[in-house]
């Protein structure tokens, strides 16, 4: 018979009330999950229930339970045996709360609500009594996805890799001091995003990124073929330790802000637009002739803001060696910086953190919650990995 032919007109006739239906589904719903919980005693013990067999253990009655669900609670027979070596995974030992309800904790916590705002919306909308205890212990977990995560092996060879830090303020004893979240995001060789990891740090410095470059090494990364970074003093060196062959890219974007600040309010819009000249130039040539051209015109009024420029003029105009294509993906650090600001936004309610472990579960959160649609490669990426290929045919295996 079918599902639809058993949910006819009048089967569903026989109930006089929403309450008597509602009755229905819940004792449909608990005689679901305890089906469940015998098929994964069967599975267990390696025979079904009424079969003979010869090993030792065997089932051992039941035990009621009260559990928590998405739709409240409700109290189940979780089936025995009499070595008490079975641990359901729908509701594993010593926890009252199935999966789904576990989940929507996690999900509003990588949201940004707080252990008490959960409480109060759990209570809200599922009728449900959940200590803040019993959230924090939940999210607590997430630290162990954490380490697992952060220590995963990773490809031996990245394309591209941004990196960046973004700041937090975090409770360290009776002062609030200023922290640093470090994110590396990598693009692999299948043209897909992926962030390698996130490191805890008091402030951002050369030094630091060297020990985080360091460890992608230690877990597999053999070769970088391009970084983009923010113009953090020594950051290029520390690369060229760990990675020496990666060329090296300055974020366009930081340096044009970071060029803006040495400039009058009246005249940054004119001074904008001729710095517009270097990074739209096809070539080094005529980009080095509108550098020439804006220090000829700002130089001696700004020349501060001109000065950045010539300091670090190889890094600035690495991505003018690059096809059209691949100079779109490199000049700038958008792409980590995008990701950094759906961190701020799922983080904007807490002003502050009490530990060092408040601030990595909501920032991991937050990284996974925002690269879920991180699942198919950048646009035009065949195009773009030949090209890749032809300049890197030495370091790249298709």
């Amino acid at each position: 018979m079918k599902k639809e032919e058993l949910l006819n007109d009048d089967f569903l006739k026989q109930f006089k009330n929403g309450d008597e239906l509602n009755s229905f589904i819940d004792q449909l719903r608990k005689r679901g999950v305890e089906q469940l919980l015998e098929g994964e005693l069967d599975a267990h013990l390696g025979y079904d229930k009424h079969e003979r067999s010869d090993t030792k253990n065997a089932r051992n009655g039941h035990s009621k339970k009260v559990v928590k669900t998405k739709e409240g609670e409700m109290v189940i027979n979780v089936p025995r045996d009499r070595e008490a070596t079975f641990n359901p995974m729908i509701i594993p030992k010593r926890k009252n709360m199935v999966e789904g309800i576990e989940n929507v904790i996690v999900s509003l916590y990588a949201k940004g609500m707080s252990v008490n705002d959960i409480e109060e919306q759990i209570r809200e909308v599922y009728d449900i009594e959940v200590s803040s205890s019993t959230i924090s212990r939940i999210t607590d977990r997430i630290i162990q996805d954490i380490t697992t995560w952060q220590n995963r092996p990773l490809d031996s060879v990245y394309t591209v890799v941004w990196m960046d830090g973004i700041l937090f303020k975090v409770r360290e004893g009776s002062r609030v001091i200023d922290k640093t979240i470090y994110i590396a995001v990598g693009l692999n060789i299948e043209g897909k995003k992926e962030v390698l990891g996130m490191w805890l740090g008091k402030n951002e410095s050369a030094s630091f990124w060297l020990s985080v470059l360091t460890d992608l090494k230690a877990r597999g990364v053999k070769d970088i073929l391009i970084t983009a970074t923010d113009n953090l003093k020594g950051f290029t060196d520390a690369i060229k330790s760990v990675f020496p062959e990666a060329t090296k890219q300055v974020c366009i974007v930081h340096q044009i802000r970071n060029s803006c600040k040495f400039v009058g309010w009246k005249e940054r819009k004119e001074f904008s637009g001729d710095m517009k000249a270097i990074y739209n130039a096809p070539n080094r040539e005529a980009a080095e002739h509108a550098l020439n051209e804006l220090d000829q015109k700002w130089g001696s009024k700004y020349g501060y803001a001109i000065k950045s420029w010539k300091a670090n003029w190889n890094e600035l105009t690495a991505f003018l060696d690059f096809p059209l294509e691949i100079r779109k993906i490199i000049y700038t650090t958008n792409v980590i910086e995008n990701l950094n600001g759906k961190i701020r936004k799922y983080t904007k309610n807490k002003m502050s953190f009490p530990t060092d472990e408040a601030v990595l579960k909501s920032v991991y959160l937050s990284i996974r919650e925002a690269s879920k649609s991180w699942t198919l490669p950048i646009r035009n990426w065949g195009e773009i990995f030949n090209q890749f290929i032809i300049m890197f045919e030495n370091r790249i295996n298709p």
